[in-house]
């Protein structure tokens, strides 16, 4: 058996029964070895449509609707944190985060390629000139 750290915030705190404190839970679950997010997903009842921004051991792992960190097989002392998907970007990764290889590829995969902070400037679209001078 494997222990995982799981901290639930926002709205998903309701996934951790009675252990939440209504803003966020903190719990620590018993699984498997060879048991995956997928697994550990299940065991809280939580929908995928409400998974949003996904850390693992401070490495992100997932972005809501790309699903790339379903099959990530949990290691012993992983610490998992979930955030809604209306929740905000958390502050301590202002300055990014590391990508786990699985999200990179779902990235890559994703229509653009990847996320972007602005607005996506297309060939031929009006204003483009000015939006490019006003970048230099």
């Amino acid at each position: 058996m494997i222990t995982v750290e799981v901290w639930l915030y926002g709205p998903l705190a309701r996934f951790a029964g009675d252990k939440s404190r209504g803003s966020h839970a903190h719990l620590f679950l018993e699984f498997p070895e060879g048991a995956r997010m997928a697994d550990l997903l299940e065991r809280l009842g939580m929908p995928l449509e409400e998974k949003g921004i996904t850390f693992v051991n401070a490495q992100l792992t997932d972005m809501p609707g790309l699903a790339a960190d379903l099959d990530r097989e949990l290691q012993q002392n992983d610490r998992v944190a979930f955030f809604h998907r209306r929740s905000m970007w958390p502050f301590q990764y202002r300055h990014g985060a590391n990508l786990s290889p699985g999200l990179q590829e779902a990235l890559n995969r994703s229509e653009g390629g990847a996320l972007h902070h602005s607005t996506v400037v297309r060939p031929g679209a009006v204003g483009q000139e000015d939006r490019r001078e006003g970048s230099r």
